[in-house]
């Protein structure tokens, strides 16, 4: 197995733990495809991908509706994603991925919850070199053989192909998203969610203390209404696994 595999490993328990902070996810992530591709998923590739995601964190229909139906109103604000970079205690590089509407707000709180939790908001390019960014896909493993999905999905992008119980799993760099959903679709393959992740080249063991002191920045950044996700260096303990 991979650095994808592990990485999913690790961050498995956590994604979407919280149903509400997931649909605030989604619905900001169906307002920015909205506002780019329009309201109607049949010519929206990024509007289904996100109604995919939406299905799979169960998502009342709707809440879906809704939300694209606000998205569709001009008066509606947009999101733009803002990346920011640093480090957390005991050299631990933090990268954190925000979908604001105000960006003054986020860059404050941002720093904030790096200033009181001993971190150091970093410049633009300090720390994103360290993370491939990724995308990837979750599909329904019925009828499928994954190795052999492999060899097939290589001409399109994809780096690592495997399956656990969630179904079958597809990762490829960030910019062979279009490619491999329109493959998957064309080949009528269920997609039951999908996304963009960043994947750290290198990580860094801490023993308990020193991983309680980057928890303390991690979860302060993660409770942030406008934080998307969060990506470290750390690596991960057992229990996260």
């Amino acid at each position: 197995m991979g650095r994808a595999f592990e990485f999913r490993k690790a961050r498995k328990m956590k994604r979407w733990s919280a149903m509400s902070k997931a649909f605030t996810r989604i619905g900001k992530d169906i307002v920015m495809a909205v506002k780019e591709g329009g309201p109607d998923p049949d010519t929206n590739a990024k509007l289904r991908a996100v109604i995919q995601n939406a299905k799979s964190v169960n998502m009342p229909k709707d809440n879906v509706e809704r939300a694209i139906k606000r998205a569709s109103d001009k008066s509606q604000g947009d999101y733009k994603i803002v990346l920011f970079e640093g480090y957390a205690p005991h050299g631990i590089a933090v990268l954190v991925e925000t979908a604001t509407d105000n960006n003054n707000r986020t860059v404050a709180n941002i720093r904030s919850h790096f200033n009181k939790s001993d971190g150091n908001l970093g410049t633009s390019g300090s720390v994103e070199f360290m993370f491939d960014h990724t995308c990837n896909f979750t599909i329904n493993a019925e009828g499928l053989d994954p190795e052999e999905l492999e060899l097939e999905l290589i001409d399109f992008g994809a780096e690592e192909v495997f399956e656990d119980e969630d179904g079958i799993h597809i990762y490829a760099p960030f910019e062979n998203f279009g490619a491999i959903q329109k493959e998957l679709e064309n080949r009528e393959i269920e997609i039951v969610s999908s996304g963009f992740e960043r994947i750290p080249q290198v990580t860094k063991s801490l023993n308990e203390e020193q991983t309680a002191d980057v928890e303390k920045l991690l979860e302060k950044l993660e409770e942030d209404d406008d934080v998307q996700n969060v990506y470290h260096t750390m690596e991960s303990s057992e229990e996260e696994d």
